[in-house]
């Protein structure tokens, strides 16, 4: 179960106007904190993620299921959604839910080490086209604010005078 206070900041930033998947970050920065406070650990940063965007989709998150990859995860992500839309369904078993919980917690925390995040997101934004990064970028000037734009600005500068 999510915590109160990651559903309202994703509810605030479905407010915004903001993007699915950025309501969906909050989800899976919580699941990367559990993972390093040692609540539990997991596999790969993808697995902390992908536990994450779950958690989103279960709490409404209008987070559309993957486009390619598995069948079975593709699935999965669907049924996720349903239940969203339907929070009264029914609980998973109590016995599922611990078994899965003990397992999370035999996985290590590197996962979710600086090192391991940050090579996730690298070899994800070389997936993506130079036309899809460049859209994202235009949307994300666009929900920013202008303050926010300030903000991205100044990292802007100090990161070309660090070059």
């Amino acid at each position: 179960m999510p915590e109160r206070n990651v559903v309202e900041r994703a509810r605030q930033d479905e407010r915004e106007g903001k993007s699915p998947s950025t309501q969906a970050g909050e989800f899976v920065r919580e699941e990367i904190e559990h993972v390093r406070e040692g609540k539990h650990g997991a596999r790969s940063a993808k697995q902390a993620i992908a536990i994450g965007l779950s958690k989103a989709r279960r709490a409404g998150v209008k987070l559309p299921p993957p486009q390619s990859g598995p069948e079975e995860v593709r699935r999965r992500a669907g049924r996720d959604s349903e239940k969203g839309k339907n929070p009264k369904a029914e609980a998973p078993s109590r016995n599922r839910s611990r078994a899965v919980t003990n397992a999370l917690k035999r996985e290590g925390s590197q996962a979710v080490s600086h090192k391991a995040l940050s090579r996730q997101a690298h070899d994800s934004a070389g997936r993506r086209t130079t036309e899809e990064r460049s859209t994202a970028a235009r949307k994300a000037v666009a929900t920013k604010g202008p303050s926010g734009l300030k903000q991205a600005a100044r990292k802007a500068a100090r990161t070309r005078a660090g070059k």
